[in-house]
């Protein structure tokens, strides 16, 4: 098991139980002790818990984001090919906003030597692109969300609201065709609904784990989307449900 993997492990089990001690996780996961201990340091630098003498304390409620930093180291390479395959959708010349979100970010990676015209909607992908040559960039307004650094708030909805994309790439915490596009924070949602009213093309990224998760805010009915990028785990019901909504679904 790699330390991403562990560390997903080591916050569910937090979490479900509220606490545990370090014995108990380095049954779970099969590591040293040793190992557990440096785990729990790493993610009680990130906010997930709190130590105390022999375990920790989950920090995250029941249905809330792990923070940004966690969620970034894992499924890596799956995020790099579906932000391949979005990068192949959007033409030269277009203008294209791109969301929040860990997969989000290496969409805009995966556009930083192309000729178009990008407004990323997290200074993290703000930062990634700043020193692409042929890109245009622009900046919203707004109030970056500590840790995310996604850009919420009345001056981010009124950026989105000046200008009109080509294309909207919208990242998600949860999509199902019977609740739709979903996410755990409601500013959040409120400017994935403005970016999406902004757009032509909508295309929703989202790891196959996601097809079968629902978050509190709602963003957009499925029957929004044109085009769903995720990966080949992906069941067959998964992907014939949003191709039924009238949803592309690209597996990759």
């Amino acid at each position: 098991m790699g330390s991403t993997e562990r560390w997903r492990q080591i916050t569910d089990a937090v979490r479900e139980a509220g606490r545990m001690g370090v014995a108990e996780l380095a049954a779970l996961t099969g590591a040293s002790e040793m190992t557990v201990r440096r785990d729990l340091e790493v993610l009680a630098e990130q906010g997930v818990l709190e130590r105390y003498r022999g375990g920790a304390r989950s920090l995250l409620l029941q249905g809330e984001e792990p923070p940004f930093a966690l969620r970034a180291q894992e499924g890596a390479e799956t995020k790099r090919r579906i932000a391949a395959e979005v990068a192949a959708l959007i033409a030269d010349g277009e203008s294209v906003v791109v969301d929040s979100g860990t997969t989000c970010l290496e969409v805009a990676r995966a556009l930083e030597h192309r000729r178009l015209t990008v407004m990323p909607l997290s200074l993290h992908a703000v930062n990634a692109l700043t020193s692409a040559a042929g890109l245009t960039l622009l900046v919203p307004g707004g109030r970056p969300r500590p840790g995310e650094l996604a850009l919420t708030g009345p001056l981010t909805a009124a950026s989105l609201a000046a200008l009109r994309f080509d294309t909207a790439v919208i990242g998600c915490c949860g999509l199902t065709p019977a609740d739709g596009l979903t996410a755990y924070d409601l500013e959040d949602a409120a400017v994935k609904r403005a970016a999406i009213a902004s757009a032509r093309r909508v295309v929703a990224v989202a790891e196959s784990a996601k097809l079968s998760r629902t978050a509190l805010a709602f963003v957009a009915p499925a029957s929004a989307l044109h085009v769903v990028v995720t990966d080949d785990g992906a069941s067959e019901e998964q992907t014939a449900a949003l191709v039924a909504a009238g949803v592309t679904v690209r597996a990759v």
